[in-house]
């Protein structure tokens, strides 16, 4: 009998996927071995590693590819049922919001237009408003963005504390401070003044860099920093 029409627990200790990664970690495996293990098992005919490889083989042996099948596409292969199908999808989503954070790790972000293009594709159809803060190292890199408010930006409505935390959790050194205007109308409100405000005066105390607080609107911004007023 042909290896691949074997149960994987008939397989030699040493070509089952979970004690191959568990033996020689993630590295070692193919794409097929990898989500073999999310699945888990296969079909009457083919091992998962088996029924895998025969997926990626119609894929062009391409994740990306993959990524892009339909659940019902999935669920056309033999011993892929939707819960099956559903853990493959979600393996691929984790790939490319992985890629994606990479990248975002890598984003300069040390003026005002940096962080307007980086939240702009964000916050542009939104019709409630949203406050982030961007927390940077100390050569203004993203190393995250996290949203700390939404439905209605006040000085009560976000909480300074949750963005000191943040910043202490992600060994931040630099950190601004974003939110939108639904109107459109990029001026800054007298709670937006006053959020500031406090939020510059916890960046003093915790020596932090407060860089700026920006505005976002569709094809507009208003910059703190650029007014002179951080």
């Amino acid at each position: 009998m042909e290896t691949n029409k074997l149960s994987i627990n008939q397989w030699a200790e040493e070509d089952r996927p979970r004690e191959k990664l568990r033996d020689l970690g993630p590295e070692a495996l193919s794409d097929a071995e990898l989500l073999a293990i999310l699945i888990g098992s296969g079909s009457v005919e083919e091992s998962a590693v088996g029924l895998m490889k025969m997926v990626l083989a119609d894929c062009q042996n391409n994740l990306n590819t993959l990524g892009k099948k339909s659940i019902h596409d999935l669920c056309l292969y033999k011993g892929i049922g939707e819960a099956k199908a559903i853990s493959i999808l979600a393996a691929c989503e984790l790939g490319k919001r992985r890629q994606r954070e990479k990248a975002e790790e890598r984003k300069q972000m040390g003026s005002a237009p940096d962080i307007y293009e980086y939240m702009h594709t964000r916050m542009q159809d939104l019709d409630v408003e949203e406050a982030w803060v961007l927390l940077l190292n100390q050569n203004f890199r993203l190393i995250k963005a996290v949203r700390i408010s939404r439905g209605g930006i006040t000085e009560t409505a976000v909480d300074v504390r949750l963005i000191m935390k943040e910043a202490v959790l992600s060994n931040a050194t630099v950190l601004a401070l974003c939110h939108n205007h639904p109107s459109n109308n990029p001026h800054p409100s007298r709670d937006d003044d006053r959020l500031t405000e406090r939020v510059r005066k916890a960046c003093e105390t915790m020596r932090y860099h407060f860089l700026d607080h920006v505005i976002v609107c569709d094809g507009a911004y208003y910059s703190y920093h650029e007014q002179g007023r951080i």
